[in-house]
């Protein structure tokens, strides 16, 4: 039997309003439209008769307009009504007194004369303000105003619009917010006391949280402003102990896995590695790679994010862990979401184990494996060798992208898998690699250089272990980054291009970065990789005053500024032999300038590259732009960013590339993104035009709260995984899960 909170509208507001609200806000069942939050509240007076108003009160007042005048601030002239909508942009003085039929009240509006035109005389009205004396006429300060339907209202219905606080929903043209409150009063109006709660009596007790009832009448009907706080503070919390136990259910199943155990073998590839490397580990380094050694010797699945900066080194600790696992007797796969940063770990493991990846060539160690690469553009021959590789367990390794989920792709005795850019994979691509290893789960690290705040990664991340590298590496130089505004300053511009030539003067060599790859502006939104349009109003992409810069626009215009160097092209729409052959060039010092899309964003390793321009930096997002200039700077000569954009200083856009320019702490600009950005992105649902589950939980805000119910979560599902005795919060667990909402979860 369903309870109140989950039948349908049409039950209470009738067939032809619920479909309203299905079709216009996705709403079709009581529990929903009671969880369709005030956006904000208009805070007025308390409701007060005119003879009993006095100076100083914040008042509501009920009366009709006697009488309504406007005149000019400049001439002092009377405006006829007729001409009002003419002098919408000057300064006008709108007078409108109103009455309870004895007494008189004045209001003043300020370049307002369109109200001259709704509050004519006769008009019943509710207005709101400061009750004030002027030349011994009473007025009210800053007036608010609420017309009145032209119905005869009730008393009842006066005093709920009259309420000091107002609620605003978000709203549209067809369900205005008049329309939606009246609604939830009548819904609210027909609930039993009693309903069920998803916070159990005990939860509520213990974090002194408002019952479901109570908290739905003050966050919808408040009469102070500790209602709003209360009822907000329950349904954050709410909110947050139904994701936390989504994701301590997650936890618990993982652990009920098998998985083999990889305990570290003594004396094998691994020491033998640790022996030859030429730099010392850094101290989290090592802290990190223990903590992946102690889950690995578990009998059951590893399931660990590393993050790190970029150039923090968790190639070295992802390495060290395979290594570990083929010195156990199993085989590890490094799983990258692009042919250029496949093939780039290919070779960067290879090239660090050396010898050590050599097992049956000349010259191969004693103890030894082999490196395979798989990917979907491999002719057929070595296509077929490295599928035999992996299948016989010749090779240890194995990297690849989504072709190593073929179903043609086997292993001997798969046993560690590791993501990179994990964001770009969906659970059921991972769990397509898990059914490779037999009856046993293979143990999984995913990692990430966009640095994630840790209310973040503990709210969408919570069911992996989280690891984090915060030190660089010696021998890394700093980068510096200034902002180029080329509209404001084009001779900053033509001094980008003299830095580069300097710069590859000097021997080194440099990037140029734009947004898209041609001429064609249909698909210019995302051709590879996240793209951010340029807006000064924060309100979401708007249409640009032009489209985004190219590389084949960018590589004409710079044939004569840098025709004396080698210049080439980079991007996504190249073959794969192109690709590589390109990068192959720009690594080996073969090429000077290397303009390119963002297929260079991550695992692009050139240490002599000390320069970086990025034209139309303003296009892309805070995170991105910090991963692309973590290509420079990688060796010893220090790094330059150039961030170029046509934004005026003191737009929000400037503003952003301004806070990369100021620091270079992944982290701290990792919060200053997702500050200027919507919950529904930090999720990951408002890229796929979905609602956010988050509708008053902020997961950068709300810290306190997400610890507690990440606590209280854990608790109730060590116990009772299932959720048996707590049907309600079961019931909502089931719904969040089943909704569109959590996909970005399971792409975790």
């Amino acid at each position: 039997m369903k309870t109140d909170m989950e039948r349908k509208l049409r039950d209470f507001l009738g067939a032809r309003t619920a479909k309203t609200f299905a079709e216009v806000l996705g709403l079709e069942t009581v529990g929903e439209l009671l969880r369709h939050y005030p956006r904000r509240y208009l805070k007025k007076g308390e409701l007060t008769p005119f003879d009993e108003l006095e100076v100083g009160d914040q008042a509501t007042v009920n009366g009709r307009v006697k009488k309504v005048t406007v005149r000019s601030l400049d001439t002092k002239a009377e405006i006829p009504l007729t001409d009002v909508q003419k002098w919408a942009r000057r300064r006008t003085l709108t007078k409108v007194v109103v009455t309870d039929g004895r007494r008189d009240l004045e209001l003043a509006f300020f370049n307002q004369p369109w109200l001259a035109t709704k509050l004519t005389p006769g008009t019943a009205a509710l207005f709101w303000g400061e009750v004030t004396m002027f030349r011994d006429i009473m007025q009210l300060k800053s007036p608010g105003t609420e017309i009145l339907d032209d119905e005869d209202l009730t008393e009842a219905e006066i005093e709920r619009r009259a309420r000091p606080f107002r609620p605003l929903y978000p709203a549209t043209a067809k369900l205005p917010t008049a329309t939606i409150e009246r609604s939830i009063k009548i819904v609210l109006d027909s609930l039993d006391d009693a309903v069920d709660d998803p916070i159990p009596d005990l939860i509520l007790r213990n974090e002194k949280l408002l019952g479901l009832r109570e908290a739905l009448q003050k966050v919808h009907l408040p009469d102070t402003e500790k209602d709003i706080r209360d009822a907000q503070h329950r349904f954050r919390f709410e909110e947050a102990l139904v994701m936390q136990t989504i994701l301590a259910q997650r936890r618990a199943v993982t652990d009920a896995l098998n998985a083999v155990p990889r305990p570290r073998t003594e004396g094998g590839m691994l020491d033998e590695f640790d022996q030859r490397l030429p730099f010392t580990l850094t101290e989290g380094q090592s802290e990190v790679c223990e903590e992946i050694f102690a889950d690995l010797a578990r009998p059951h699945p590893m399931h660990r994010l590393l993050q790190g900066e970029v150039g923090s080194g968790k190639t070295v600790v992802a390495l060290r862990a395979m290594l570990s696992v083929v010195d156990s007797g199993g085989q590890a796969v490094l799983l990258a979401p692009t042919e250029v940063l496949a093939t780039q770990h290919h070779k960067t493991l290879t090239k660090m184990l050396g010898d050590l990846a050599e097992e049956g060539m000349l010259g191969g160690a004693e103890r030894a494996t082999r490196v395979g690469l798989l990917t979907g553009s491999l002719g057929a021959a070595a296509r077929r060798t490295a599928m035999l590789d992996a299948a016989s367990g010749a090779a240890g390794i194995v990297v690849g992208t989504h072709a190593l989920l073929e179903d043609k792709v086997q292993f001997a005795d798969l046993g560690l898998v590791v993501v990179d850019e994990q964001h770009r994979f969906g659970v059921e691509q991972r769990a397509a690699l898990s059914t490779k290893s037999g009856d046993n789960t293979p143990h999984v690290l995913v990692m990430t250089a966009t640095p994630i705040p840790r209310t973040v990664a503990m709210t969408v991340f919570g069911d992996l272990a989280v690891s984090t590298l915060t030190e660089l590496p010696a021998g890394r130089s700093p980068i510096q980054s200034s902002v180029v505004p080329a509209k404001e300053k084009p001779d900053w511009l033509q001094r980008a291009w003299q830095r580069v030539r300097e710069e590859v003067g000097k021997g080194h060599q440099a990037y140029v970065v734009c947004p898209r790859i041609g001429d064609d502006v249909k698909n210019a939104a995302d051709e590879e990789g996240e793209f951010v349009a340029g807006d000064d109003d924060g309100d979401g992409p708007k249409k640009q005053a032009r489209p985004p810069i190219s590389v084949l626009q960018v590589s004409e215009a710079l044939a004569e500024i840098l025709h004396d160097l080698r210049v080439e092209i980079l991007h996504g729409r190249l073959l794969a032999d192109e690709k590589d052959a390109v990068m192959s060039r720009f690594a080996a010092g073969e090429v000077d300038v290397l303009i390119a899309t963002t297929v260079i964003e991550v695992g692009v390793d050139v240490p002599n590259a000390s320069t970086m321009v990025i034209m139309d930096a303003d296009r892309f997002g805070i995170s991105q732009l910090h991963q692309l200039r973590g290509r420079v700077g990688r060796g010893r000569v220090p790094g330059l960013c150039l961030l170029v954009t046509d934004q005026w200083a003191g737009s929000k856009s400037y503003g952003r590339l301004d806070a990369v320019a100021s620091t270079t702490d992944g982290f701290e600009l990792s919060r200053i993104d997702l500050e200027t950005r919507r919950e529904g992105d930090v999720l990951g649902v408002a890229q796929s035009g979905r609602r956010s589950s988050l509708k008053l939980l902020s997961v950068l805000r709300d810290e306190d709260v997400i610890f507690a119910a990440r606590h209280v979560a854990n608790s109730i599902v060590s116990v009772d995984a299932e959720l048996a005795e707590y049907p309600a919060l079961r019931s909502f667990v089931r719904s969040a899960l089943e909704s569109e909402t959590t996909e970005y979860l399971e792409k975790t």
